[in-house]
């Protein structure tokens, strides 16, 4: 169920403590952590604490903890001292999301090419 933990999710084990993070930043409603696999010098996820599937679910139901990631993504690009930066929400298997607990993926560090691939 949205917002509630999932045990067999890997995003939802990070937030409890279950599972090792290189955790960068944390708010009383997000969590900010390096990606295992880094697309950027600069590659930090940053999610909610409550269990929502998507940006868009996440958005629907709690629009506020949804700006919280925004800022928080926002925050986490500075403290990385990446100028310019880029703010990626997946959505769905087709667009790469491989986690379904909303998640902003921060990608800096590096020119990055438009359109992405």
């Amino acid at each position: 169920m949205a917002g509630e933990a999932q045990s067999d999710c890997l995003f939802c084990k990070i937030v409890a403590g279950e599972v090792p993070a290189t955790v960068v930043r944390e708010s009383e409603t997000t969590v900010a952590f390096r990606d295992i696999n880094p697309q950027a010098p600069t590659h930090v996820l940053v999610i909610p604490r409550v269990h929502h599937p998507d940006a868009a679910s996440l958005a629907a139901a709690e629009p506020q903890i949804a700006a919280d990631v925004l800022r928080e993504a926002g925050d986490v690009a500075a403290q990385e001292g990446a100028e310019s930066y880029r703010i990626v929400f997946n959505t769905g298997p087709g667009a790469g999301q491989t986690v379904f607990h909303a998640h902003a993926h921060v990608l800096g560090g590096r020119g990055l090419q438009w359109p992405p691939g």
